[in-house]
């Protein structure tokens, strides 16, 4: 009886608190769903808490649970109309776009500021539909941890067949060299000998792998490389 009791409760707290944290969702506006900046995820993560323990702990105090969520929804609309009014509070509680790429060029020492490694720059330029990063005039991580890329306007397929120009498939890239280590693999499946990526090396003056940070080779054996010593200079700013 008591074990139904409790169930019963259980049951009556998630029928009163969903549709409360729906509202309240709703009310702090699409902005903290969709893009979720640092203030807003930590919001998220207190409401999950709050209604995690009210709903599997019966003796914490319902309504308790009910006035804090309204008052942290309250905060954050607070917070948001703060960011929106003053500029360099807005700046302070969220992070600054970052230019990672130049020109192709990857900036090795903005993508280790911002802590993220090789393997996320390369797999979110595939997500944006980039498979070969010369392609890329201008990449940007921004507040919200997504890539955001300018390609060159020679390298957009719209402008290409809009001229009617058959073009051939070399915009795909495949990594050979990622900091420092070859992938020979890589070599293989396009009938590439690792002699010959050396040869091609040196012909750029380059002749320890390890210096290379990154080099691809795209469909028509054309390399691309950039070195840990090659940081691109990167200026204006971009603001918020």
């Amino acid at each position: 009886m008591e074990l139904l009791k409790e169930l019963m409760l259980i049951f009556g707290r998630i029928v009163t608190i969903i549709p409360l944290l729906l509202v309240v969702t709703l009310v702090m506006g699409r902005r903290a769903i969709g893009e979720l900046p640092v203030f807003d995820f930590l919001v998220v993560l207190v409401l999950g808490s709050v209604v995690g323990t009210d709903i599997a702990d019966p003796s914490v105090e319902h309504l308790h649970t009910a006035v804090t969520i309204v008052l942290i929804a309250l905060l954050q609309r607070l917070i948001a109309k703060l960011a929106i009014s003053f500029r360099k509070f807005g700046k302070l509680i969220t992070f600054d776009p970052t230019v990672v790429i130049k020109d192709g060029q990857i900036s090795r020492t903005n993508i280790k500021k911002i802590r993220y490694s090789l393997d996320n720059i390369l797999q979110m330029l595939r997500e944006n539909g980039i498979f070969d990063i010369t392609h890329v005039h201008l990449g940007i991580i921004e507040s919200n941890g997504k890539l955001t890329v300018y390609k060159h306007p020679a390298n957009d397929v719209v402008t290409i067949n809009d001229l009617g120009i058959e073009k051939s498939l070399d915009g795909i890239a495949y990594p050979v060299v990622i900091e420092g280590k070859v992938y020979r693999k890589v070599l293989t499946d396009l009938h590439l000998t690792e002699e010959w990526l050396n040869q091609e090396l040196e012909k750029k003056g380059i002749k320890d792998i390890n210096r290379i940070f990154l080099a691809t080779i795209n469909e028509r054996n054309e390399m691309y490389v950039s070195l840990y010593d090659s940081n691109p200079v990167i200026k204006p700013d971009v603001i918020h």
